[in-house]
């Protein structure tokens, strides 16, 4: 089975019967998980009920994107105290955020650290992370097992690196916050969805799934503006949807 699984799709706060920012790769049994934002452990736990996960990947450290790895941390190592350490991948500032909710444990007894940007071989998954535009330092995050790519933005302003991190994707997850506080910003960092479809489009991606909403906004009008910019199947990510990799759109 190789499928990504929306954990969740709000941005900056869940909104009622949804979570932030979270998604699920499963890739023939190998689990990945890219962020952890605002109530989407409860959500991974549906998911995957043993909760084991092989490897951990977070794009930056604003807590609607990383918020509940803190309690993933607090499972394994109250619960599954003698397990080994996951991989988590992710810019430095994360567990720098994270160790203030509980500064007398140290987040690395249970994470076992690889910093982004940079490229690993994460289990079938030949991973790169690219710096991207945001508030704090973020890593777009490209995987590719079998010549199959899922991109994932994370946060991010418009960037030539988005056809790059995108690049003949399957799968090119987007954000489309659609916040009109970013106009006027000399320096943007974040995209509309009418953005979103049109780097898509020069990524050559097959698939765009829009995610990170602002609360509120009208998803399917955030479609169609995606639409008339990208020819190619255009998905919201709603919480649990699940896009089936390597095969047409849903």
């Amino acid at each position: 089975m190789r499928q990504v699984t929306v954990l969740g799709s709000s941005g900056a706060f869940p909104e009622p019967g949804r979570a932030c920012s979270g998604f699920a790769v499963d890739w023939d049994g190998y689990r990945v998980v890219l962020d952890l934002g605002y109530a989407t452990l409860p959500r991974l736990l549906r998911h995957w009920p043993d909760g084991a996960v092989d490897a951990v990947v977070i794009t930056h450290e604003h807590p609607d994107h990383c918020v509940d790895l803190h309690g993933l941390f607090r499972m394994r190592f109250y619960g599954q105290p003698s397990g080994p350490r996951l991989p988590l991948y992710c810019p430095p500032g994360v567990l720098d955020r994270l160790s203030g909710l509980e500064p007398e444990v140290d987040l690395r007894t249970v994470f076992d650290l690889h910093p982004l940007p940079g490229s690993y071989r994460v289990g079938p998954f030949d991973l790169t992370g690219l710096s991207l535009p945001h508030f704090v330092p973020n890593a777009g995050i490209r995987l590719v097992a079998d010549g199959i790519v899922v991109a994932y933005s994370g946060d991010t302003g418009p960037t030539p690196a988005l056809a790059e991190l995108g690049l003949d994707a399957d799968l090119f997850i987007v954000e489309a916050t659609d916040h009109d506080g970013e106009s006027g910003r000399s320096r943007r960092n974040l995209m509309t969805s009418t953005e979103a479809g049109a780097w898509a489009r020069r990524a050559g991606a097959r698939r765009l799934m829009l995610t990170h909403f602002w609360p509120g906004n009208d998803r399917a009008a955030a479609v169609a503006a995606a639409r008339a910019e990208f020819e190619g199947a255009v998905l919201a990510a709603q919480e649990g949807l699940t896009v089936m990799l390597g095969t047409p759109a849903n």
